[in-house]
C-alpha cells in the first residue's frame, strides 16, 4: 500500500452492492403489489376497518335472517268487521208539488179540459244517505240534511233487512239528527271512541253507501282537526280526512283502527262532486252530546244573549282607534234581549266569557252556545279604553237563528 493513494475497491463489491439494492427493491415492490391485491380482493386477511363516515346519519336496521325485506301487509278487516253491522243506509222520500200549468185558472182553458190538469200523478223525489245504530234500542245518529223535509224514511240494515225509521229530532245548526228503528231482535249498535285520542296522521276508515252502490269502505288518515269556518255549519269543529267520501256517505260512520267510532261524515270540498281528498266529519264528542239532548229533549238546546258580532281586522281596528285587534266587535244588540237587559252596546269589544277568551265570532258563538240558559254568565268588554265586567242573563237560542 502506497503513502497517500486510497485503497483499492474490490470489484465484485460494486456488483454485489447493486445486486443486493435491485433484490431489496424488486422484493419491496412485490410485497406492496401483493398487499395492494390481498386488501382490494380479501380485505378481511388485513383486518382493516373500513374508514368511518364523514356525517352522522341513521340508518335501517338490517334485514334479518329469513325475512325478504318487505314491510309487513297491514290490514284493517278487524275494525271493518267490528262497525260494519252498526252502519245503515238511509232512503228517503217527498212529495214534490208539480207546477200548476200557466192556463189551469183560465175558464176557457178548463172548459176544454176540464179538471184533468188537477188530477195529475203526485211525483216524489228520493234520497240516499248513511247513519249509525248508536243503542240497542234502535237509535240511529246521521245528518240532519239527509232526512230534511222527508216524509218516509226506511233504513236498510247491514244484514239486508228494511225497517220503516221515525225522527226523534234534529238539529241543522250543526247537521246532526237521531232517528230510531223497531227490529225483532237485538241491534248491533257502534262503540264510542275518543276524539281526545286522535291525531293527525291518524289511520281513520269512512264507511258509508257513497252513490247507492252498497256498503263501502274506505281507508285514509286525519288531515286536521278542529277545521272551522268553512261556512257548512253554523257550529263546526270538524275531523278532515282524505278517506275518500262521496254523495251518500253523509251521516256514515269515521271509525278508527280499533273499529270505534270518531266522527259522523258530513261534508266534502269538491268541485265535480267526487271526493278530491277533502272530506269533514263531526267529531264524535260533538256527535255525542247533541244526540244525548236530542234523545232527552226531543232538541238541542243551547244559550243566547241576543249580539251581531264581527271580526276585528287591522283596518277596522286603525278606523275605530282600537287599542288592539284583540276579542270579537259587538256591531249590534237585539231590542229586549239579555245583552240589551245587561247592559251591553252597538261598539262594545267582548273580550271573555266566562274567563274564556274570544278573538273572533266562531269562537264567541260557541262560548256562548255552551252556556245553560237561565243562568248568569261573566262577560268582559272593551268600551273605548275602559274595561267592563258585566253579568248576563243567559236566553235560550232560537231555532235556526244566526244571531248571537
Amino acid at each position: 500500500m502506497h503513502p497517500g493513494r486510497a485503497p483499492a475497491r474490490h470489484p465484485l463489491s460494486d456488483f454485489t452492492m447493486h445486486r443486493l439494492w435491485m433484490i431489496f427493491a424488486q422484493a419491496v415492490t412485490v410485497s406492496v403489489a401483493v398487499l395492494f391485491v390481498v386488501s382490494t380482493l380479501k380485505p378481511e386477511w388485513t383486518n382493516e376497518r373500513p374508514a368511518l363516515p364523514s356525517v352522522t346519519i341513521q340508518e335501517a336496521a338490517s334485514t334479518p335472517a329469513g325475512t325478504t325485506g318487505e314491510r309487513p301487509v297491514v290490514s284493517y278487516a278487524d275494525a271493518a268487521r267490528v262497525a260494519l253491522p252498526a252502519v245503515v243506509h238511509i232512503f228517503t222520500s217527498k212529495e214534490v208539488k208539480a207546477q200548476r200549468h200557466p192556463f189551469a185558472d183560465d175558464p176557457l182553458f178548463r172548459h176544454f179540459f176540464g179538471d184533468r190538469l188537477d188530477n195529475r200523478p203526485q211525483q216524489r223525489a228520493s234520497g240516499l244517505g248513511s247513519g249509525v245504530i248508536v243503542s240497542p234500542e234502535g237509535y240511529v245518529l246521521t245528518n240532519n240534511h239527509v232526512i230534511e223535509a222527508a216524509d218516509e224514511i226506511e233504513v236498510a240494515l247491514n244484514d239486508g233487512r228494511k225497517l220503516p225509521a221515525r225522527i226523534v229530532g234534529r238539529d241543522p245548526e250543526s247537521d246532526l239528527a237521531v232517528l230510531q228503528i223497531k227490529a225483532d231482535g237485538k241491534l248491533k249498535a257502534i262503540t264510542f271512541g275518543r276524539t281526545e285520542h286522535l291525531h293527525v296522521g291518524d289511520v281513520v276508515l269512512a264507511i258509508g253507501n257513497p252513490f247507492g252502490v252498497g256498503q263501502t269502505v274506505t281507508m285514509g288518515i286525519v288531515s286536521a282537526l278542529g277545521r272551522s269556518h268553512l261556512g257548512i255549519n253554523t257550529f263546526e269543529d270538524f275531523i278532515q280526512t282524505d278517506a275518500a267520501i262521496n254523495p251518500g256517505n253523509s251521516g256514515g260512520a269515521l271509525i278508527d283502527t280499533a273499529g270505534t267510532l270518531v266522527g259522523i261524515n258530513a261534508a266534502i270540498y269538491s268541485r265535480s262532486g267526487g271526493s278530491l281528498g277533502i272530506g269533514f266529519a263531526i267529531p264524535v264528542s260533538l256527535a255525542r252530546s247533541v244526540m244525548e239532548q236530542i234523545i232527552q229533549n226531543g232538541s238541542v238546546t243551547r244559550g243566547w244573549i241576543g249580539v251581531e258580532v264581527q271580526a276585528i281586522t287591522a283596518e277596522l281596528a286603525e278606523s275605530f282607534g282600537m287599542v288592539s285587534t284583540e276579542g270579537t266587535l259587538i256591531s249590534g244588540v237585539m231590542r229586549g234581549s239579555p245583552a240589551e237587559r245587561a247592559g251591553v252596546r252597538p261598539g262594545d269589544v267582548l273580550l271573555a266569557v266566562e274567563g274564556r277568551k274570544v278573538n273572533d265570532p266562531q269562537t264567541m258563538l260557541e262560548a256562548i252556545a255552551a252556556l245553560a240558559p237561565g243562568r248568569k254568565a261573566g262577560f268582559e268588554l272593551r268600551r273605548g279604553k275602559e274595561k267592563l265586567d258585566l253579568k248576563v242573563d243567559i236566553g235560550r237560542r232560537p231555532a235556526l237563528s244566526r244571531g248571537d
